[in-house]
């Protein structure tokens, strides 16, 4: 065979891996081996790994600033606010009240327990191991929301200075001498069965529950009749409790019922 036969026949059958242009061929032998295969896989598991914990731990830490300085969920473990709240309903609590948005009349609040208004608790089976650190890990960043355990939830009826009575001749709570009407009280309740007449003190709210007859609130509180021990506090206010949020059918925002209050004149201004 001749030199150029020879050649062309070179040509005819090129080496394994290159197409005849001179390109890789992507069947031939530039492809990475089984080592290299399972070396790229490992690498894109390790990157997706780092990715999903990254941003798990962006949420969680999210989660955590908007729990400390903004909204917190809470559960309702009682009757006192029905038919506004009832029991197991999941609330969302605003923490930009009572600072930096004041507190007013009718508004709906969390507050911590100023002291013995809710006496023993009841005890409860303990969470143990690995499903008690799931649970508190997940309150903790507000992913879950607190059992209320020291804390209570009531409507803000008189603000600091208010002259809060019960009742008028036609059964009526008055504040600052205006009479109020309560749509949300609990169908069948009075205004309040106790009698009172209080001027709450600078620097504290007096709060009574929607379901008068089954609300232990600033009335039971106060054995003096001052407002002074049944007043709560307003730096023991948690936040202003703004909408249910579970069960979905009871979705739905609440209301600080202004229309309620609006005749009300400021403290010190009523007759």
């Amino acid at each position: 065979m001749s030199a150029r036969e020879q050649a062309r026949e070179s040509v005819d059958e090129p080496r394994p891996g290159r197409h005849v242009s001179g390109a890789p061929d992507e069947a031939g032998t530039d492809r990475p081996g089984p080592g290299g295969s399972v070396a790229s896989v490992g690498r894109w598991v390790g990157s997706a790994v780092k990715e999903v914990a990254l941003v798990l731990v962006m949420a969680m830490v999210l989660s955590f600033v908007v729990k400390t300085w903004l909204l917190q969920a809470f559960f309702i473990p009682s009757g006192s606010m029905e038919n506004t709240l009832l029991v197991g309903d999941r609330v969302v609590v605003s923490k930009l009240t009572p600072t930096p948005v004041d507190l007013k009349r009718g508004d709906v609040v969390v507050f911590e327990d100023p002291g013995g208004w809710l006496g023993a608790s009841v005890p409860t089976a303990p969470r143990t191991g690995l499903g008690k650190v799931v649970h508190d890990g997940l309150v903790f960043v507000g992913l879950l929301p607190s059992e209320s355990e020291d804390h209570l939830i009531k409507r803000v009826i008189g603000l600091p200075g208010d002259h809060v009575v019960c009742c008028d001749a036609q059964r009526r709570l008055t504040i600052n001498g205006a009479p109020i009407t309560e749509p949300y009280i609990h169908p069948g309740d009075v205004p309040s069965s106790i009698t009172f007449d209080i001027t709450v003190p600078q620097g504290r709210v007096w709060v009574m529950g929607d379901h008068r007859s089954d609300s232990e609130d600033s009335r039971f509180h106060d054995p003096s009749g001052k407002g002074t021990e049944g007043s709560v506090p307003i730096d023991r206010v948690t936040g202003r409790a703004v909408a249910v949020v579970w069960p979905f059918p009871r979705f739905g925002w609440l209301s600080d019922h202004p229309t309620t209050f609006s005749g009300v004149p400021s403290a010190g201004s009523g007759p």
